[in-house]
């Protein structure tokens, strides 16, 4: 059963680069038995490869403007990606990326991190680098991302 990790992101716009932050860590000190891709800000590129695996679930994680506090983690109901207004700094929506893998994929668990600062050449925040470890440490358990709050 493989489990796939998406991380969508640029890190060069502050807490945008939560994603490939989380990739990082995820490459120097791997938690569970995820593959992971640093999808940047284009991860349809990645459609192609997450297709072929075929993974039971797919869990998508991308910097989130939900109205939270900045480091605030949620999981969002991948349907309702469209109808939310989401910063995004991608090529392409989320929503679209979702709907050309679904069946490709058993179930989509999509978490936003809520950015506080996102422009070229920013640092990130505290609060988002504290909410990628969390994410990071969440992983060690296949469900361990099904403990974050829905939004």
């Amino acid at each position: 059963m493989t489990d796939v990790l998406l991380c969508v992101g640029n890190s060069m716009m502050g807490d945008d680069g939560a994603g490939p932050l989380l990739a990082e860590m995820c490459q120097q000190a791997p938690h569970g038995d995820w593959v992971v891709f640093d999808g940047g800000s284009a991860p349809e590129n990645e459609v192609v490869a997450i297709r072929e695996l075929r993974p039971a679930r797919l869990l998508i994680v991308d910097a989130t403007d939900m109205g939270l506090n900045p480091g605030e983690i949620r999981r969002i109901d991948p349907d309702d990606i469209a109808e939310m207004f989401m910063m995004t700094t991608h090529n392409m929506p989320l929503n679209y990326l979702v709907d050309q893998l679904r069946d490709d994929v058993g179930e989509v668990v999509f978490l936003g991190i809520q950015p506080d600062i996102v422009g070229f050449y920013y640092p990130m925040t505290e609060a988002v680098k504290a909410a990628v470890e969390r994410v990071h440490e969440s992983l060690a358990e296949r469900n361990g991302v099904l403990g974050f709050e829905e939004l």
